[in-house]
């Protein structure tokens, strides 16, 4: 055994997470005790209401509760904070006050990680400590750690993932049970995977916190969240997914990173994804990670992206090794990110897209359709008329296209959407090429 008695831990926040760090750290006191070679004792968890129910905690836990920030930020006989606050404040405040106070951190906290990740890293280095953030992305997916280490002898070239379960699970949903977006999100309510407010989710914003984490260790320099081009999924319908389907398609959340030559594409939207690749085959609510390095080529990190257990384990494999660090004086190895990365602009994006019209069933339309495309330098891939409404005299049309530019893209729906015949543009989604 270790001539140390035990290293103190200090917990933030009480919820589902912080409850399942508390009940696994009793129910494996020993087994960790028998790693380290001395106990990890839960000292203090701060909370926002003492006297709320937690059926989670384990027996005797009360007592160590408070909500006095400074119980748990300021006691010098604790070592590592782990946080697992909501939101953005006061969870950077806290974190850096933590810091500041040369302990050790763990948090799950992407929002946080996301817009002040690269400051608490250089702060951690600065007070020889550490900060360490598996859990932010992938819940229980290995894929922080491998970036910072096992991966660090690579020059990454791009990021292809799947890093948000419910919106995975909607898709899933449209995908399996042909069901319309607004169906597709009520079960996942009633299921628990999304919340009674799930914008941050079905808009990409939780997906764009994860990339630029991830994005900025892979490309070691700070992405920015605002830099990250956003779209949510609420305009997809169960039409996309059949006339998906024939094509030869998934359609996923994808969050994107690739280095070009320009800087670093980084962009979070719905795409079609080839039925053959890996990440076509992500269902549920299940997230992957691909990395594609220059030695390693691609790798794929794939598990459960979220709930208590996942994200428990990723937190408690941090705590082991901010204390194996204490014990042995060591600190993990960061590859530094304190210059800001160059972000490509999303107009400048070459690849495929899918476009889905209603039009008036007459001679010549396809012709005008093709004119504008092709003033354009879009190619066309394919056109298949799906639907046609005898009554209202209109045909749906779904139009694949070669490479072409996300600008002439854009410009050139703009010009459809105003051309007489085109009566509406139902879909417009881009088509993950490899």
């Amino acid at each position: 055994m270790s001539a140390r008695r035990a290293i103190n831990l200090g917990l933030i926040g009480v919820g589902t997470v912080g409850s399942g760090v508390a009940r696994i750290l009793a129910e494996k006191h020993d087994v960790y005790a028998r790693v380290l070679g001395c106990p990890l004792v839960l000292k203090s968890a701060l909370v926002r209401d003492l006297a709320k129910p937690r059926p989670g905690l384990p027996p005797g836990h009360r007592e160590i509760l408070t909500s006095n920030p400074d119980d748990v930020l300021d006691d010098p006989d604790i070592e590592i904070i782990v946080e697992v606050w909501v939101g953005e404040h006061p969870a950077f405040e806290f974190i850096s006050r933590a810091l500041e106070a040369g302990k050790y951190v763990v948090t799950a906290n992407k929002e946080v990680m996301a817009k002040h990740g690269s400051h608490l890293v250089a702060l951690a280095r600065e007070r020889g400590v550490d900060i360490l953030f598996e859990a932010s992305v992938g819940g229980g997916i290995p894929i922080i750690a491998p970036l910072k280490r096992d991966l660090l002898a690579n020059r990454v070239l791009a990021l292809s993932a799947i890093i948000n379960g419910t919106t995975n699970y909607i898709l899933t949903a449209m995908t399996r049970d042909n069901a319309d977006f607004a169906d597709a999100l009520r079960a996942a309510q009633g299921l628990g995977y999304a919340e009674a407010d799930p914008s941050n989710d079905i808009e990409g914003e939780d997906a764009r916190y994860k990339l630029a984490i991830l994005a900025s260790l892979a490309f070691r320099g700070q992405v920015r969240v605002e830099d990250i081009y956003r779209e949510g999924i609420t305009r997809l319908t169960a039409r996309d997914f059949r006339y998906a389907r024939e094509l030869g398609y998934a359609i996923k959340l994808l969050a994107l990173a690739r280095e070009v030559e320009a800087g670093v594409q980084a962009r979070v939207h719905p795409a079609f994804v080839p039925l053959d690749e890996p990440l076509a085959k992500v269902d549920g609510v299940l997230n992957a990670v691909q990395v594609e390095g220059d030695l390693s080529g691609k790798v794929l990190f794939q598990g459960r992206g979220a709930g208590s257990l996942p994200t428990t384990s990723a937190v408690i494999a941090d705590v082991l090794d901010a204390a194996q660090s204490i014990i042995g004086g060591r600190r993990q190895v960061h590859a530094r990110e304190e210059s800001v990365t160059a972000i490509v602009p999303m107009s400048e994006l070459r690849t495929r897209y899918y476009i889905r019209l209603t039009v008036a069933d007459q001679p010549g339309v396809l012709a005008q359709i093709a004119r504008i495309l092709g003033e354009g330098n879009i190619s066309i891939s394919s056109v298949i008329q799906k639907e046609a409404d005898e009554d209202a005299q209109t045909a749906e049309l779904v139009i694949m296209t070669h490479l072409a530019k996300e600008a002439s893209m854009l410009e050139a729906i703009r010009l459809l959407e105003n051309l007489k015949p085109v009566q509406a543009i139902g879909s417009f989604i881009r088509v993950e090429h490899q």
